[in-house]
C-alpha cells in the first residue's frame, strides 16, 4: 500500500462529515486533503443508495484526478451494492459496522487498487440471480466464461484482500494474480477490479 493517502469526505451534513474525518485521524497513513490538494480517495457517507447517490459516485469518479470512492451507507443490501460497485465504488461499508480502523483499511485498500465488501454482504451478492443483470451482460460473461483460477482470484478480490495476500492464499506469484486481473478486465472491457467483481457476480459466475 501507499505510505500516505489523501482523503476527502462527502456527507449529508457537516457534523457527519467532521465525525468521519475524525474517525480517520487515528490512522497515520490517512490524511485529509486540505486547500488545493486533490484526494486520492473520497469517502461518501449516505443513508440510502438512491439514484442521486449513484450520480454522485459517477461524478466523483469522473473528476480529472479520478479519486477512488469508498461508500458508507446506513442501508446497504446486495442490489444497492451491485449498483454502487458497477458505478465505480471501490469499497463498501455499513455505517453501523464502520469503526475508524475499518474505514481506514477500506480507504487504504481503495488507494492501492483493491476493493472491500463486508463478508455477509458478499454472500448476498453471490445469491443474486443472472436475471438481475441485463441479458447482454450475462450473455457476454456466459459465452466467454471464467476459469477456475479467475474465479478464485475474483472471490478474494471481492473479500478485500490485497494482491500479495491473494498470491499467498492461492500459492500464486504476485505477477500471476496481477496478470489474471488484467486479463479479465481487458477481455470484458471493464474499468477496474471492483467493476470486474460486480459484473461477474451479476452474471452468476462467482
Amino acid at each position: 500500500m501507499r505510505n500516505t493517502v489523501r482523503v476527502s469526505v462527502v456527507a449529508e451534513d457537516p457534523v457527519l462529515e467532521a465525525g468521519t474525518l475524525s474517525a480517520l485521524a487515528s490512522s497515520p497513513e490517512v490524511l485529509p486533503a486540505v486547500g488545493d490538494e486533490l484526494p486520492d480517495v473520497t469517502v461518501v457517507v449516505v443513508d440510502r443508495v438512491a439514484d442521486p447517490v449513484l450520480d454522485l459516485l459517477r461524478r466523483t469518479r469522473a473528476a480529472d484526478h479520478r479519486p477512488e470512492v469508498v461508500l458508507v451507507a446506513t442501508e446497504l443490501g446486495p442490489p444497492e451494492a451491485l449498483h454502487a460497485i458497477a458505478t465505480g465504488a471501490r469499497g463498501l461499508l455499513r455505517r453501523r459496522e464502520t469503526s475508524g480502523p475499518r474505514l481506514a483499511h477500506a480507504v487504504l485498500a481503495a488507494a492501492s487498487g483493491d476493493c472491500t465488501v463486508p463478508p455477509d454482504l458478499l454472500d448476498g451478492l453471490l445469491e443474486q440471480r443472472t436475471e438481475d443483470a441485463g441479458a447482454g451482460v450475462a450473455d457476454a460473461w456466459g459465452a466467454a466464461g471464467l476459469s477456475e483460477r479467475e474465479r478464485a482470484v475474483l472471490r478474494l478480490v471481492a473479500e478485500g484482500h490485497e494482491t500479495s495476500e491473494i498470491a499467498g492464499r492461492l500459492s500464486y506469484s504476485v505477477r500471476t494474480v496481477t496478470t489474471v486481473m488484467h486479463n479479465v478486465t481487458q477481455r470484458f472491457r471493464l474499468r477496474n477490479r471492483a467493476h470486474a467483481v460486480a459484473y461477474a457476480l451479476r452474471a452468476g459466475l462467482l
